[in-house]
C-alpha cells in the first residue's frame, strides 16, 4: 500500500445540512469549500441545480450540525444566516436577496424556522435569545424573557403562534441538564419538558403531540408524548455542541419515524412504525440532518469507506439515490479500513474503544483521544486517519469515560474527574494494546486535539515512558486558565467536570498538565496552535512549552496565524500533516521506518 499524500486529505468540499421541501419536490442543502458558500437547489425534475445564498454567503453549519437556513413557509425561497450574522431572505429563483435582520457583526443569529402562515421567522441570537421577526408590520420581539443562560433550537408550532426552544443554565452543559420551554398567545413562559436529565431536538406533530429525544432511560432516544418512540440501549443523537442536530425525522402522515442510531461509533440509519414500534434498519452507515418529504427522505451519510454525501432515500422501496459527493481523490477500499471494536477492562468496568489496523501493520500504534471531553470519533469518513494507516500505523480510538455514545452513565462518569478518569482510561487502553502485542511503548504515540491533548499530556505526565511521542494541537495545558478566558459556551465546563470554583481551584492545578511539564523531560512533544483561538487560549501552548524547555525536554511549537480553534486554511493543514510527519521521523525514529 503506497502512501497516501497530505494533499489527497486536505481541501474538498463540505456538504451540509439538506432538506426537503413540504411538498418532497426540491431538495436544499449547504455546500462550502474553503469559505466558498452557498445553498445548492436540487430538482428532482433533472433540471441543473442552481445556487442560492451566495451573496452575502451562507454561514453552514460543520459535521452534523446544522441551523444555517429554513425553507419559507411557501417553499418559493429560503431564509439564511449568512456570514455577517444576519438573516437574509432569498427566492429560489435567484433574486437578490433581502437583509430581514441587523444583529451583526457582532452578534449573530441562528436556526430559523418560518412560522406556518408564513408571517413571521423565529430565531436564536448568540444563544441566548429566542426572537420573532414579524414581516407585516416589521417587528423584532424577543420571546424567552431572559428565563436560562442558554438557548437553542426553537420550533414553531401549527398554531404559528406558540413557540418553544431548548434551554439550560449555567454551570450544566446541555448534555446534562436541559429544559424545553414554550411561550404562547399569552405571552407567558412555561415549561413544556423538563426531564431528569437532558433533552434536544424538540417538535410537536402536527396532532399536537411533542417529541424530542432525552435521556431518562439512561439512553439519549426519541420520544412522542411522555414515552419512547423505541426504548433501546442505543443512542438515537449525540451530544449538543451546536445548533441545528436532526437526528430523527416524522413521515409526512406521521405513521412512521426515521432515526439514526450509533453502535458503539457505528452508525445505522432506522425506521420504527409508530404505532407497534416496529424497527427497520435501512442502511449502515452515519447518518444524520434527515428530512422526510413527499416520499423521500434525505441525509448526510458517510462511514469508514464512505466519503460524505448527501443522500435521498425513496421511502417505498428504500432504494438510496447519491445527489453529491464530497469531491476529492479516488479513495479505493483497501486505503480505507473499517476499525474493529475494542473494549478494554477497567477494574469492574469496561472502556470501549476502536481498532484501525493499518494493513501493513508492523507495531506502530496511535493512540487518538477525541475532544469534548464530551464527545466521540464515530466511524465517518477521516482521511487523516487513512494518511497515517497507509504509513503503517494503526490507530487506536479509545473512548474514555466521560465519552458519549455509550449511555448517559457513561457520560456523566467524568463529572468531578477530568484530568483524572480519562487519562487512567487512556493508560489502561494503551496498556491493554502492549499487552494484547499491537505495539510496545517505543513504537506508541498518543495524539489529541483540545480536551483530546490535555489527557494526551496527563497520560504522559502520569506515566512518562508509556508513549515514545505526543502530538498535541490546541491543547488545554491550564483549567484556571480556560475557565476565566474560553469563550461563554464553555466557560463554566469545568465546573461540572472539575469542580466549582474557588473552592476546588487545588484541583484544577493539581490536573494542570502546565503543573507538571517538567515529568515530560523524557517524551519528545509537537504542539501546533493558532493564534486566535477564542476556545483555548495560545497563550497555554506557549507557557508549557517554555516550561517543557526549562526541565530539559524536548517540546517542538508551532503557532498558525490567523487560525483559530482547529485549522481552517489549506496550506496550513498540509503544514500540520507535514510538520507531525516530520516529527515523529527525527523523535520516533524506531517506529517512523520505511
Amino acid at each position: 500500500m503506497a502512501a497516501i499524500p497530505a494533499e489527497r486529505c486536505v481541501g474538498g468540499t463540505d456538504l451540509t445540512e439538506p432538506r426537503l421541501r413540504a411538498d418532497g419536490q426540491v431538495l436544499v442543502y449547504a455546500s462550502s469549500t474553503q469559505g466558498d458558500a452557498a445553498l445548492v437547489v436540487h430538482r428532482f425534475d433533472g433540471s441543473p441545480d442552481t445556487r442560492v445564498a451566495t451573496s452575502p454567503a451562507v454561514r453552514p453549519g460543520r459535521g452534523m450540525g446544522g441551523g444555517a437556513w429554513c425553507f419559507t413557509a411557501d417553499g418559493a425561497g429560503v431564509i439564511y444566516v449568512a456570514v455577517d450574522g444576519n438573516l437574509w431572505r432569498q427566492l429560489l429563483s435567484g433574486e437578490a436577496a433581502v437583509l430581514l435582520t441587523d444583529h451583526g457583526p457582532e452578534r449573530a443569529a441562528a436556526s430559523p424556522v418560518a412560522a406556518p402562515d408564513g408571517g413571521s421567522v423565529v430565531y436564536v441570537v448568540d444563544s441566548e435569545e429566542v426572537h420573532r421577526l414579524t414581516f407585516q408590520p416589521p417587528l423584532d420581539i424577543r420571546l424567552d424573557g431572559g428565563h436560562a443562560d442558554f438557548c437553542s433550537d426553537p420550533y414553531i408550532e401549527a398554531d404559528s403562534v406558540t413557540v418553544g426552544w431548548v434551554a439550560w443554565d449555567t454551570p450544566d452543559m446541555p448534555w446534562d441538564h436541559s429544559r424545553v420551554l414554550c411561550v404562547g398567545a399569552d405571552g407567558l413562559i412555561r415549561e413544556a419538558v423538563r426531564p431528569a436529565g437532558a433533552v434536544q431536538q424538540p417538535q410537536v406533530l402536527p396532532d399536537g403531540t411533542p417529541t424530542c429525544v432525552r435521556d431518562d432511560t439512561g439512553w439519549l432516544n426519541v420520544w412522542a408524548g411522555d414515552q419512547p418512540v423505541v426504548a433501546e440501549p442505543f443512542e438515537h443523537a449525540g451530544p449538543s455542541w451546536g445548533p441545528g442536530q436532526r437526528s430523527y425525522a416524522w413521515a409526512p402522515d406521521a405513521s412512521a419515524m426515521a432515526f439514526t442510531r450509533n453502535e458503539g461509533g457505528f452508525g445505522r440509519l432506522c425506521i420504527a412504525d409508530a404505532a407497534t414500534a416496529t424497527v427497520r434498519e435501512v442502511a449502515r452507515g452515519v447518518h444524520g440532518q434527515l428530512s422526510w418529504a413527499g416520499g423521500r427522505l434525505a441525509a448526510v451519510r458517510t462511514g469508514a469507506r464512505t466519503p460524505t454525501q448527501v443522500v435521498v432515500y425513496d421511502t417505498a422501496t428504500f432504494e438510496r439515490t447519491t445527489i453529491a459527493v464530497r469531491p476529492g481523490a479516488d479513495w479505493q477500499p483497501s486505503e480505507l479500513p473499517e476499525p474493529e471494536l475494542v473494549e478494554v477492562p477497567v477494574g469492574d468496568a469496561v472502556v470501549h474503544g476502536r481498532l484501525y489496523r493499518s494493513p501493513q501493520a508492523d507495531g506502530r500504534l496511535i493512540v487518538w483521544l477525541h475532544g469534548g471531553p464530551t464527545d466521540q470519533w464515530q466511524v465517518t469518513f477521516m482521511p487523516r486517519c487513512a494518511f497515517w494507516l497507509s504509513r503503517g500505523w494503526s490507530i487506536l480510538a479509545p473512548d474514555h469515560r466521560g465519552s458519549t455514545g455509550h449511555g448517559r452513565d457513561y457520560q456523566q462518569a467524568l463529572r468531578g474527574r477530568w484530568g483524572e478518569l480519562d487519562v487512567s482510561d487512556t493508560l489502561a487502553a494503551a496498556r491493554y494494546a502492549h499487552a494484547a502485542g499491537w505495539s510496545s511503548p517505543e513504537r506508541t504515540v498518543v495524539f489529541g486535539g483540545s480536551a483530546g491533548g490535555f489527557t494526551a499530556l496527563g497520560a504522559v505526565v502520569a506515566e512518562p515512558g508509556r508513549f515514545a511521542a505526543a502530538v498535541v494541537l490546541y491543547p488545554v495545558t491550564d483549567l484556571l486558565d480556560l475557565s476565566e478566558r474560553s469563550h461563554r459556551f464553555e466557560r463554566h465546563y469545568t465546573f461540572s467536570l472539575v469542580g466549582p470554583l474557588p473552592a476546588a481551584a487545588g484541583l484544577y492545578r493539581k490536573r494542570s498538565p502546565v503543573m507538571y511539564a517538567d515529568r515530560c523531560a523524557g517524551t519528545p512533544l509537537l504542539l501546533l496552535h493558532g493564534d486566535m483561538d477564542a476556545v483555548v487560549p495560545v497563550q497555554q501552548s506557549e507557557v508549557f512549552a517554555e516550561r517543557v524547555w526549562a526541565g530539559g525536554g524536548e517540546a517542538e511549537l508551532h503557532v498558525y496565524e490567523g487560525e483559530g480553534h482547529g485549522f481552517r486554511q489549506l496550506a496550513n493543514q498540509l503544514d500540520e500533516y507535514h510538520r507531525t510527519e516530520s516529527f515523529l521521523a527525527r523523535r520516533v525514529p524506531v517506529a517512523s521506518r520505511t
